[in-house]
């Protein structure tokens, strides 16, 4: 079987109130993806963050951990494009394009969402949203502005997809020529509370893979917002996808509130009961087309 790509999400904008080994400075970002890569991780995605864990947009905001990333790992690099919490079209991309002459700096993946949905959390428990307007929203005028830059500048495209009709949308950007063969999918999952997202059940994880576009290369892995990913985890790995998982979406308490390193310990274990190896650093970037 094709080697296992592990990827992780190593604090998104998750606080520290639920699992206090969330990684916010370039320092703590950097010792991460060292940790990471000895546990078998290939892929770091991370979200610049203050040293109070607030969202940071800055140029030196994304470019610190980066460098922190290059010092500690050989991991390939795929930083956030701000979702909601940075505004503009092509400002969202103003750190990669800045970055992408640089050999220290410049990503080899950028996660690009290929639609639009709303990410509030519904609370079950005292049947309220805990937000009610946040909707993430990427026009196709935006999308295709984003690919045409990848595409000059030389960054590959990680899409990321909250339901089938971003499936069909990332088709229709797939045949337009903007997406790169093989084209790398994360199909997005939700626990209870993340209604924008599948169902992080195996019927939500086969709606998704009887969806996947037909007639190109394609890698895919998923991943699990608010939710155990291990639910699907050993599914998706004996269907030749990938996995991305993080204490960045899900605090996991019960692994009693691990650190990353240990996450992706278990997954590491989990493919090799099912037969499959982990790819290094090295090898995922061949298979996913990253020169």
């Amino acid at each position: 079987m094709k080697k296992l790509i592990i990827e992780v999400r190593v604090n998104e904008y998750a606080m520290r109130d639920e699992n206090p080994n969330v990684p916010w400075t370039p320092a703590e970002i950097g010792r991460e993806a060292r940790a990471i890569q000895d546990a078998g991780a290939s892929v770091i995605h991370f979200h610049a963050r203050t040293a109070d864990g607030l969202p940071a947009h800055g140029l030196e905001d994304y470019a610190a951990p980066i460098r922190e990333i290059r010092a500690h790992s050989d991991l390939m690099i795929n930083p956030t494009l701000g979702q909601i919490t940075k505004g503009g079209t092509l400002e969202r991309i103003a750190h990669i394009e800045s970055f992408a002459k640089d050999a220290v700096l410049k990503p080899e993946i950028v996660g690009l969402d290929p639609g639009s949905t709303n990410i509030d959390v519904f609370d079950s428990s005292t049947k309220r949203f805990i937000s009610n307007n946040k909707v993430y929203v990427n026009s196709h005028e935006t999308l295709i502005a984003f690919l045409e830059r990848f595409r000059e500048i030389g960054v590959r495209p990680a899409l990321a997809c909250w339901n089938i009709s971003f499936l069909r949308g990332a088709g229709a950007l797939i045949e337009l020529g903007l997406v790169p063969d093989p084209s790398y999918f994360l199909l997005v999952h939700g626990g209870a509370g993340q209604l924008g997202a599948h169902p992080n059940t195996l019927e939500g994880l086969r709606a998704y893979t009887d969806h996947l576009p037909r007639g190109s290369a394609v890698e895919w892995s998923i991943c699990c917002k608010g939710g155990n990913l291990f639910t699907i985890a050993a599914a998706a790995i004996a269907q030749g996808g990938h996995i991305a998982i993080g204490i960045g979406d899900y605090a996991y308490p019960e692994l009693g509130y691990p650190t990353n390193a240990e996450l992706v310990s278990e997954i590491v274990k989990l493919a090799k009961v099912i037969g499959r190896d982990v790819a290094t650093p090295e090898q995922a970037r061949q298979m996913l087309g990253v020169h």
